[in-house]
């Protein structure tokens, strides 16, 4: 039988390479893009998860968080400018993930099956980000307690959650990034000497997705070249 996964934000970077490495006989995605809903607005991962629902023959086994948005928002900004920045970060990043595995949980209990949730985070999650990126780095540790509640809530029913929080990768997100802040310091904080590249980040979510030992649920598995070590 085959394994029926969503992925979000599946149109480029990370998210295309998951995509990519889910693919085959033995798997049936949807790969939701932006252009198919906005994740900014509250009602959009309802009609999302239910379209994919219906796509997918009425059974959803694994779902991918991977959308998500990294926009500056400096504190300097105006009051009611930082406040709009935060919630549109905090909904598209966290409460739209959030509701999507909410979806996820309630239908494997419903069906009384198993099912994986695999949340795409950020290094960010554990050492925070710049001055301009309170919002995204919040988002991401919350994405992080929330994996890790799910496990602790749902081992018993055999529903699986991990969370994978990758450092600088080489996606446009990163480019934009790195030359704003100086390449070279950058990559000298990381000992590999180099960027990840979406296809590793897409196979340790291809491994959670469909072989990581159920023993594993609850993990936080970075991706950064060691440029964060707990």
């Amino acid at each position: 039988m085959q394994t029926h996964i969503l992925i979000t934000g599946a149109s480029r970077g990370i998210g295309a390479a998951i995509a990519e490495a889910l693919t085959c006989d033995a798997v049936k995605t949807v790969a939701l893009a932006s252009a198919d809903g906005d994740l900014a607005n509250p009602a959009t991962p309802a009609r999302l998860w239910q379209s994919s629902l219906d796509q997918l023959d009425g059974r959803i086994d694994v779902l991918v968080n991977n959308a998500g948005v990294f926009e500056a928002n400096p504190i300097g900004n105006a009051d009611a400018d930082w406040l709009a920045n935060w919630n549109r970060t905090l909904q598209i990043n966290l409460t739209a993930s959030a509701d999507l595995c909410r979806r996820a949980v309630l239908h494997w209990q419903e069906c009384r099956t198993n099912g994986r949730i695999v949340n795409i985070a950020s290094r960010a999650a554990h050492r925070g980000d710049s001055p301009a990126h309170w919002h995204y780095a919040a988002s991401k540790a919350g994405m992080v307690a929330m994996t890790k509640t799910i496990a602790r809530a749902y081992a018993k029913d055999d529903i699986l959650a991990f969370a994978i929080c990758p450092g600088f990768t080489m996606t446009g997100m990163a480019d934009e990034y790195l030359a704003s802040r100086g390449g070279d310091k950058l990559l000298a904080d990381i000992p590999l000497g180099r960027v990840a590249e979406p296809h590793e980040v897409a196979e340790m979510a291809r491994w959670c997705a469909l072989d990581a030992p159920a023993s594993m649920t609850g993990a936080v598995l970075d991706v950064n070249g060691a440029s964060y070590v707990r």
